[in-house]
């Protein structure tokens, strides 16, 4: 993994929104709060990122805002984090969100997390390990329709087109809300996203349509395929249950060499059976 001698990216997590499709269960908790498999959603994420060497967090927050923060200072007191706020999150997107997170971030490189996803710590691995410089995860095995942010490649991965409204049939997946972003073209995104919230119409945009205009402008995205690696977006109740299927466990934070060993130690214990 690159990242282990360089230093690892800041994870950027947008975590601004109401989730009023999750009705009732988020009438007085954020979703990002909502407990999946025995952990938060967000202690899952953040625990993810440190097992990856990940240390640093951008996190992005507007509805209720001071409850994240408690939780996350009361659970989290050796990692560095940044809070950031939407004052304005009833009325944007995650496009607004992300461009607020600019001077926070900087000139470093990052990966961005919609903090509703919750994922196997090997979507991310496989993300770290990916040489290209700015990549985004996608699962072909989805049912694409309006809702999925869905991503027609080339056949090197290059991203060609990305958004809501693309062919679905044209599409090679969907992306799960998951990319490593680079310094330079974490430079130009801010720039973009800078430009088109300074027209009210653009409010309510996604981030995916800052990075499809710099695909237009040729800036190079790479996809890659996590499908058949556990991932599910929490965006209604339904899908919450599916999370809770999904993972049935608690996370605790294992390093890599921890993993290596116990992977190792399995591996012999099967032998030896």
């Amino acid at each position: 993994m690159k990242n282990e001698t360089n230093r690892p990216p800041i994870a950027v997590i947008l975590a601004a929104g109401i989730g009023s499709r999750l009705s009732p269960l988020t009438d007085n908790c954020p979703k990002s709060l909502l407990t999946v498999g025995g952990s938060v959603i967000l202690e899952r994420m953040i625990r993810n990122c440190l097992s990856c060497g990940m240390s640093q967090f951008v996190l992005v927050l507007g509805h209720m805002e001071d409850e994240i923060k408690q939780f996350v200072d009361k659970t989290f007191r050796d990692i560095h984090v940044t809070y950031v706020i939407n004052e304005r999150y009833r009325d944007t997107n995650t496009g607004y969100s992300l461009m607020l997170a600019a001077s926070a971030i900087g000139t470093a490189e990052f990966v961005k997390f919609d903090a509703d996803v919750v994922f196997d710590v090997k979507i991310l691995r496989k993300l770290l390990d990916d040489d290209h410089a700015d990549v985004l995860c996608i699962d072909q095995n989805i049912a694409l329709e309006d809702e999925e942010v869905k991503v027609i490649t080339d056949d090197q991965m290059q991203v060609i087109e990305i958004g809501k409204t693309v062919d679905p049939k044209l599409a090679l997946g969907e992306s799960i809300g998951i990319e490593k972003i680079s310094a330079k073209t974490g430079k130009l995104l801010f720039a973009e996203l800078n430009g088109m919230m300074k027209v009210r119409e653009h409010f309510q945009d996604y981030y995916e349509a800052a990075y499809a205009r710099l695909v237009d402008k040729g800036s190079v995205f790479r996809a890659i395929d996590i499908t058949g690696l556990n991932w599910t977006e929490i965006d209604t109740v339904k899908d919450f249950t599916a999370a809770n299927a999904m993972f049935e466990t608690s996370i605790t934070t294992v390093s890599r060499g921890q993993k290596k060993a116990i992977d190792e130690a399995a591996e012999k214990q099967t032998i030896t059976m």
